[in-house]
């Protein structure tokens, strides 16, 4: 009886070592791009340091439109975490906007090309999708709306889930050569095959048609886009696929 006892502590304790390893070691693998203290590698699309709308406010990285350099400003402030380029990847982060707020994710973005970000990278696209349309008075198609793949895959209704204008969302980007993946909220809502025939076909008959070179890099930056809204990011996280 006691060495039965015995063996059956020490099976686990096995057990409870191997999670712990486990655990510990997917965490190591998450490489954070802001971490809620610092905006270290960080720094403006095609430019040398980061805009000075955005700041660090209660450990959230925020975008402050009252901080316009000009009167007249209307996006154009676009950041990108210039420290590394990411080819496969699994993207976490957490983000909210105010009411009729709208922004995006890019990814594979590459700087000094003609059309700017959303005419070279795919987009997740961020946008309070609940009051967005009565305050501009304008309606949207699904492929405008969060969590979409901007203008290429609409996000699945049926699992997608979007929190009120001033509330916190989570979201995951997964990309590799044989799939991508949008989540929104702990739901899978878009899935495709990159550089497929239907993504080719996607593109040709959307706005990106006369964009060249939109969704043509296998890797490039991690970028945030200023679309004159007040925008909220924090717990942004990257682990190599």
């Amino acid at each position: 009886m006691k060495l039965i006892s015995r063996f059956s502590f020490l099976m686990i304790a096995l057990f409870i070592f191997g999670a712990c390893s486990t655990s510990t070691q997917e965490e190591d693998n998450w490489i954070y791009l802001f971490d809620g203290t610092s905006t270290d590698g960080w720094r403006a699309y095609n430019g040398e340091s980061l805009p000075a709308q955005w700041e660090i406010v209660d450990g959230a990285l925020t975008f402050d439109t009252e901080k316009r350099l000009e009167k007249d400003m209307q996006g154009g402030k676009d950041i990108i975490y210039a420290a590394e380029e990411f080819e496969n990847f699994e993207l976490y982060l957490e983000w909210k906007l105010p009411a009729g707020g709208n922004s995006g994710v890019f990814y594979h973005l590459k700087e000094n090309e003609p059309g700017g970000p959303p005419a070279i990278a795919p987009e997740y696209q961020l946008l309070d999708d609940l009051q967005w349309e009565e305050i501009n008075n304008a309606k949207l198609q699904e492929w405008q709306k969060t969590g979409a793949d901007y203008a290429m895959y609409e996000p699945d209704l049926n699992q997608k889930i979007a929190k009120p204008a001033g509330e916190w969302n989570t979201t995951r980007i997964i990309f590799t050569p044989d799939k991508v993946e949008h989540w929104l909220n702990g739901k899978k809502i878009v899935s495709f095959v990159p550089w497929s025939e239907d993504w080719h076909e996607r593109k040709a008959n959307s706005k990106w048609r006369d964009a060249p070179l939109y969704g043509s890099f296998r890797s490039g930056y991690i970028g945030l886009q200023d679309h004159d809204s007040p925008l909220w990011f924090k717990n942004i996280k990257i682990k190599k696929l």
